[in-house]
């Protein structure tokens, strides 16, 4: 079989266009929010935590699909800019209750029409139709494979229902 066949083979893969899509997703993400110097997590997590202050690392890790080691790095960084508090949860002195500071709602108040120019030119190349239909898929994909996933994605206040 000629190597030119196998090649076509891989790059029509699902999984080689997931991994492309995504490189190219964050790279137009970080060139957007480059001058405040956000990534595409670091921006997942902000927004959760706008939506559900007082949140705790496992919840928050939870909520945007992340595993531990990933959340503990990206919360690292965030702390560090004074972008979030982290203090003893009041249920559970053991557990950290994480909030974002004024810095940081305003960082995520800067940084929500950077996010949307980014959404804007990912999806350029589609029209109307073909964005709903992406999102569509993309839903179905993931919730269909969700068992297969190395971290949990349980959003917020779903968590007693992933527990029955």
């Amino acid at each position: 079989m000629p190597a030119f066949h196998n090649l076509s083979q891989l790059y029509a893969r699902p999984g080689f266009l997931l991994r492309r899509a995504h490189q190219i997703s964050a790279a137009v993400f970080e060139d957007e929010c480059r001058s405040l110097g956000l990534t595409p997590a670091q921006f997942g997590v902000l927004s959760v935590l706008r939506a559900n202050p007082g949140l705790d690392q496992s919840s928050l890790a939870r909520a945007l699909g992340f595993d531990k080691v990933t959340v503990l790095r990206v919360l690292r960084g965030l702390e560090t800019r004074g972008l979030i508090d982290r203090v003893p949860a009041p249920a559970n002195r053991r557990n950290l209750s994480i909030t974002l500071s004024a810095t940081g709602r305003e960082m995520l108040k800067q940084a929500q029409e950077p996010a949307d120019r980014a959404y804007d030119r990912l999806m350029t190349p589609l029209n109307k139709t073909q964005r709903a239909q992406l999102v569509e898929l993309l839903q179905v994909l993931t919730t269909g494979l969700e068992n297969e996933a190395r971290a949990a994605f349980v959003p917020p206040g779903q968590e007693a229902d992933a527990a029955d």
